[in-house]
């Protein structure tokens, strides 16, 4: 059986100018650890990274795409207008969006990119180059993202203190009560939506997950694909019976039916991006081996 699964550690990780519709990019360079290559079917991700003065020209694509800044700043354009996103800060880029980056500061700017559906390498990644964005819309004065502002409902941030369940009252929240604030809280483990329908995807969702130190998910498997970027923090993670330490900077990713579990391995927090591809249906979004083994045992043995 071809492997449903696949690790990619952050010591070989390969950052390549990429070719085709972003050969015209400058100081851009991606490291894409899930694709076509990898055996994934929904999810494209990687880690972009764009240098001191570079840019990513006007373009669109025929799938949605997500991202999520690790470090640094830059100016995403989009027709909206320019908006500088900063460490923390998360967006939305639906399909056919025409949008341009560019790093107007002193540092290299490191982004998370999710792509679904995925892009295909012999349609050169389904994106297509556009006339540039006017020159109003890439002003210099591009505005920070301001979570309170309904205008910039592509876009939101997201610290580790948001994954503080102690820290969700009312006065310390950046945004009035909603769902775009709310926190599940279960087994040691909190979760907080970052893109999903409520920002407006369609296709794809993105979050954060935060294990305390007594944290762990039982084996269980989902219709659709997973992909986990560790942020912080040491993840003993288990694939199809595979087992592996996840430390910071590693990606992993799951397919359809790749039954896995998670538990903190360390005595600190931890923390990861995850994203999934396509969005969850409304019921049956998990399946627990631990309940359908509990039915087979009140069956009364194995069954076919």
């Amino acid at each position: 059986m071809t492997s449903r699964h696949l690790v990619r550690r952050a010591a070989r990780a390969g950052y390549d100018k990429p070719a085709g519709w972003a050969a015209g990019a400058t100081g851009y360079r991606r490291w894409t650890a899930v694709g076509e290559a990898a055996g994934a079917v929904h999810t494209g991700f990687g880690v972009c990274e764009l240098d001191p003065g570079g840019s990513v020209p006007a373009h669109v694509h025929s799938f949605e795409e997500s991202f999520h800044v690790l470090s640094g700043s830059a100016v995403v354009s989009t027709p909206d207008g320019a908006h500088r996103v900063s460490t923390g800060d998360y967006g939305l880029l639906p399909v056919a969006l025409r949008h341009a980056w560019r790093n107007d500061g002193d540092e290299v700017v490191r982004w998370a990119e999710m792509q679904g559906p995925q892009p295909r390498g012999r349609f050169d990644d389904d994106t297509f180059l556009v006339p540039e964005l006017p020159a109003g819309e890439v002003a210099a004065g591009a505005s920070p993202v301001d979570v309170r502002d309904p205008r910039t409902y592509r876009f939101g941030n997201i610290t580790p203190s948001h994954m503080d369940a102690s820290k969700q009252s009312q006065d310390l929240l950046a945004v009035s009560a909603s769902l775009r604030t709310a926190l599940l809280v279960y087994s040691g483990i909190t979760v907080k939506m970052m893109v999903d329908s409520d920002l407006g995807a369609q296709l794809t969702s993105m979050f954060m997950v935060q294990y305390d130190p007594d944290g762990a998910a039982g084996a269980h498997d989902h219709p659709f694909e997973e992909t986990y970027l560790i942020l912080d923090g040491t993840v003993e993670a288990s694939f199809d019976g595979e087992r592996y330490l996840l430390e910071p900077g590693d990606i992993a990713w799951a397919g359809v039916g790749c039954v896995h579990a998670f538990a903190n391995a360390g005595d600190g927090t931890v923390r990861w991006l995850e994203t999934q591809a396509p969005q969850p249906p409304p019921r049956y979004s998990y399946r627990f081996a631990r309940d359908w083994d509990y039915l087979r045992e009140t069956l009364g043995g194995d069954h076919d």
